[in-house]
């Protein structure tokens, strides 16, 4: 899987907002190919457990409550290059450093609502991927 897949969740901002369709056509036309989607809401606790790197940082309580609030939507990404080239596409954390006509930028609320998640390396992809999706939800297998 190294290499080739990404994670990335579409946050309940963005969701909220109507910005799905849009962020998916976004995604694919950039050249990902969609393999797992699924639709959901984290708990609090399924939020704390996939952000516990930040759990010291002040700002973990707020992106629990945050990331918790609503529905969001989940994907495994294939392409070449795919952290690298995700990260790209959906720009800086805060969308006011965003790139132009990168994700984040077109459809941030704020740094703290930044409308999407993006792995940030392949070890992290791979646990995100299974945190969200089980092996048979991935296709092709």
């Amino acid at each position: 899987m190294a290499g080739n897949r990404t994670f990335t969740m579409i946050k309940p901002g963005a969701v909220g907002n109507g910005f799905i369709g849009p962020i998916l056509d976004k995604i694919t036309s950039a050249g990902f190919k969609i393999i797992a989607l699924r639709m959901t809401q984290m708990t609090k606790n399924e939020a704390e457990n996939f952000y516990d790197v930040h759990k010291e940082r002040p700002f973990f309580g707020e992106l629990v409550e945050f990331m918790s609030s609503g529905a969001i939507v989940a994907a495994i990404l294939e392409k070449d290059n795919a952290v690298s080239d995700f990260r790209t596409l959906i720009g800086s954390t805060n969308p006011e450093e965003a790139a132009e006509g990168t994700i984040r930028k077109l459809y941030a609320e704020s740094m703290g609502k930044n409308a999407i998640h993006g792995s940030d390396s392949d070890e992290n992809a791979i646990a995100e991927c299974n945190f969200h999706f089980a092996t048979k939800k991935i296709y092709p297998q």
